[in-house]
């Protein structure tokens, strides 16, 4: 039995669909199709029906499923083995984070991973909504809220701190602002309501709603870069924000806003040398920018 036409398989039985197996195998869907239809003739025995939802299994291929799972471990163990040397490491990791965790944090850690690994290549999904494992858009997501079942490995990555800002010439221009009850005169930089992907962005909740929402984005890098432009003031994470010289904190030791980030990955994919390097690199990562995460300035 040919291996490679089980890791077309393998993929095929977890994505269901030609095309979502095709882009994790970084091939043409007809490639996948060919191998699948090579592997039940070498069997005697269809493998998959098509239905409504995709490509489901059949009882011959039900079977088949656990066999190739555990040859797929024990392949992993040999690449794993082999793969001590950065320069053994290859292949193809996917890995979804929120917006701005992913472009202000995970683009520079991940530019030098890729520098340590330089046969790995890394996909990094940057953006203002929820990436689902569970439709194979990632192997490893870095999200705002932990999910309540699935097939997933799930650790805490870190809390991460939130904080007011504004421009100063916002802050020049406009009233003092001395407590909290201040707040309700002034503009505000928030998300839209309606297109919210998590119920964790609901901060403007927590300290009432304000009169005036001037500008509001599904992007939180658009929400720093209008605020810094003077259109008002904004809950931002300090990771972000305290390394842009245009902003200011505002009530600083009176408003502060913690959230965390949950990190997730197939269950499948936890024993491939490749997501496993780079999970344990960005725990690593996570905890040596504690300071950074949790907003504490660096006095010196």
């Amino acid at each position: 039995m040919d291996w490679d036409n089980l890791r077309y398989f393998l993929e095929l039985s977890r994505t269901k669909k030609l095309t979502a197996a095709a882009r994790r195998l970084e091939v043409d869907y007809t490639t996948v199709s060919r191998r699948v239809q090579a592997l039940e003739k070498s069997m005697g025995a269809q493998l998959f029906m098509r239905g409504a939802t995709g490509y489901n299994l059949t009882e011959a291929g039900r079977i088949l499923l656990p066999q190739a799972e555990a040859m797929e471990s024990a392949f992993s163990a040999i690449e794993e083995a082999s793969s001590q040397k950065s320069d053994n490491l290859s292949g193809q990791v996917r890995i979804g984070a929120t917006e701005g965790y992913g472009s202000v944090m995970l683009a520079p850690q991940l530019a030098e991973f890729t520098q340590r690994y330089p046969n790995l290549g890394v996909d990094l999904l940057a953006v203002p909504r929820m990436v689902q494992l569970s439709r194979r858009e990632a192997d490893i997501v870095i999200t705002l809220e932990r999910p309540e079942r699935g097939p997933f490995i799930i650790t805490k990555l870190t809390d991460y701190v939130l904080k007011l800002y504004a421009s100063a010439s916002y802050l020049e221009q406009h009233s003092p602002i001395r407590r909290r009850e201040d707040l309700r005169e002034h503009a505000f930089v928030s998300y839209i309501d309606d297109l919210l992907y998590s119920k964790e962005l609901l901060y403007l909740d927590e300290i009432g709603k304000p009169r005036h929402v001037a500008l509001r984005s599904t992007s939180i890098l658009a929400q720093q870069q209008a605020t810094a432009a003077g259109a008002g003031i904004a809950i931002l994470p300090s990771f972000s924000a305290d390394a842009d010289p245009r902003l200011r904190r505002v009530l600083s030791e009176q408003v502060e806003f913690t959230r965390t980030f949950w990190m997730l990955m197939p269950i499948e994919l936890k024993d491939i040398a490749r997501m496993k390097t780079t999970w344990n690199f960005l725990r690593e990562m996570a905890h040596a920018n504690q300071a950074h995460l949790l907003g504490v300035l660096d006095e010196g």
